[in-house]
């Protein structure tokens, strides 16, 4: 008999502990689903202090925010939903559905936000009486067992099943690789490789695509204050590693100076300077449109990646703008960029400045998600029918994508699906009904209509 891997042991502990909740019922279920949401919210702080220290990423304040809105917002969305049993019963077609458990789901967690996926996805899996095993980023292995432990304590608490949830102690890319093999199903949240490793593992995955966030502002918006408060404010928040965070603003020409210095009155600085702007490009990507973004500035302030870059702004700097004349392949900095920089491109014809959004999105973060700033309908409409995403917010900060703000009406989710334009399997936010099998029930309908071909066909 072949012997068991590790693997093989937190596979096998899995299948067991979400065999216990076959016979659970809707209030048990969401009665540990609530607990594990609670727990992590009573220690954000504590996970969020540990977060920093072990990987060196991001804002305290933002990331005890944003434990804050994942378990709050998650839990009020599942919260009286039906995931066990018979959930939907549709008289008039006959139909009698039933939730099943998909089994046990891998979760890839991402060193940016380890413990806020982590939790997030884990509330999803177990709404829908499934077990999880986290497969954490190395870089935040530490805080991330720490988030598990305390899931599993409040489980237990309820007498609910060990190993409900599990993660990979010692993580590296072989165990990552054969969990993905073994597991059931995969929600894969981190970079495009790890994505891809995940479509390509076998199995059915859930994978997100990057983001690359355009804003457009058309000239009936001007309301500036809203919009920079909104716009700073999601893209300093952690700062700037949120896949949700705007990375490029579209302005119209004429109305473009003023925008900027409303920016500036806020803690902006705009690069102009070539010298500097080329030291950005360096900085930011070394390598080019050929290599990864540079490691070494992801998640710090503007000051430090200012100073990292050779470039002298004044203390207190917030926000780095810089304004281009080229983008998508033609300029590097339209790509995705993790720390607080926006770029800044003008428009003279609304649609040509729909049609930047569309090119930087389709050369990086098509899919994801893009804001929209304006008084018109039919500028709203317009760019929601040319740019490719799955979500495009209208006259509110893009980090509401995530579903999080009780002001819009996207499912709350830690993963957000880029569908095919990101190679993705879906195109809206992953909830626990992803992570949930149905069956179907089919009765005969009575007295049934059949029409005739020729109806059928008939103009």
């Amino acid at each position: 008999m072949e012997n068991k891997t590790y693997i093989d042991v937190l596979v096998e502990n899995a299948k067991k502990s979400y065999a216990a909740l076959e016979n659970y019922t809707q209030k048990q279920t969401d009665a540990l689903v609530r607990a594990i949401g609670k727990i992590i919210y009573d220690n954000r702080e504590v996970l969020s202090k540990e977060a920093m220290e072990e990987t060196g990423l991001g804002v305290l304040a933002g990331k005890i925010a944003k434990h804050d809105k994942v378990t709050t917002s998650h839990w009020a969305y599942m919260k009286g939903k039906p995931s066990v049993g018979l959930i939907d019963i549709d008289e008039v077609n006959g139909i009698y559905t039933f939730a099943k458990p998909v089994g046990v789901v891998a979760c890839l967690t991402p060193t940016t936000n380890p413990t806020t996926t982590a939790v997030g996805n884990c509330m999803c899996a177990v709404k829908s009486r499934n077990a999880v095993i986290i497969s954490p980023h190395p870089r935040a292995n530490n805080v991330t067992m720490h988030a598990v432990a305390l899931m599993n304590e409040a489980i237990k608490a309820l007498g609910g099943p060990q190993n409900l949830i599990q993660s990979i102690e010692n993580p590296s890319l072989d165990l990552t690789n054969e969990l993905m093999r073994k597991a059931d199903v995969i929600v894969a949240t981190g970079g495009s490789a790890m994505v891809k490793s995940a479509y390509s593992s076998g199995r059915p995955s859930y994978g997100v695509g990057p983001g690359n966030a355009q804003v457009i502002v058309d000239s009936s918006f001007e309301d500036y204050p809203l919009m920079v408060a909104q716009i700073m404010t999601s893209r300093v928040y952690d700062n700037g590693m949120p896949c949700t965070g705007e990375q490029t603003l579209i302005m119209p020409e004429e109305k473009s100076d003023e925008i900027i210095k409303a920016f500036e009155e806020k803690g902006a600085y705009l690069v102009t300077e070539p010298a500097d702007i080329q030291n950005l490009r360096k900085a930011i990507f070394p390598k080019g449109f050929e290599g990864p973004i540079n490691v070494d500035i992801v998640g710090h302030p503007a000051e430090e990646v200012a100073r990292y870059a050779n470039i002298r702004v004044p203390e207190g700097t917030k926000l780095l703008m810089v304004k281009l004349n080229k983008h998508a392949r033609e300029e590097v900095l339209s790509r995705e960029i993790m720390c607080p920089i926006v770029r800044c491109f003008t428009y003279k014809n609304f649609k040509d400045g729909v049609a930047i959004a569309r090119a930087n999105l389709l050369m990086e973060g098509a899919g994801h998600s893009s804001t929209i700033y304006s008084n018109i309908d039919d500028n709203i409409m317009y760019a929601g029918n040319q740019i490719p995403v799955g979500r495009l917010l209208v006259n509110q900060p893009n980090v509401n994508a995530a579903g999080s703000s009780f002001a819009t009406g996207l499912v709350p989710t830690i993963s957000l699906g880029c569908g095919s334009w990101g190679n993705n399997s879906i195109s809206e936010n992953l909830s626990y009904k992803h992570l949930m099998n149905e069956t179907r029930v089919s009765y005969i309908i009575k007295d049934a209509y059949a029409p005739s071909a020729d109806e059928i066909w008939a103009e």
